[in-house]
């Protein structure tokens, strides 16, 4: 039996796998399936995925 694999994500399911993968929350298939999609080195030193939310505006 062949391993499952996504064949498409839409972007909600993305960017709750790469927070997810931020916090190491991942099962170990879904953050090699990170890793490969992105093409991430994991003895590289973690680089943020995601870019920090906006600040509110201080008034």
């Amino acid at each position: 039996m062949r391993a499952r694999s996504p064949h498409w994500v839409n972007s909600t399911v993305l960017v709750e796998a790469l927070h997810r993968y931020e916090q190491n929350l991942l099962p170990r298939s879904m953050r090699l399936w990170v890793e490969t999609m992105l093409d991430i080195d994991p003895s590289e030193p973690a680089q943020p995925l995601l870019p920090s939310p906006p600040h509110p505006s201080q008034s």
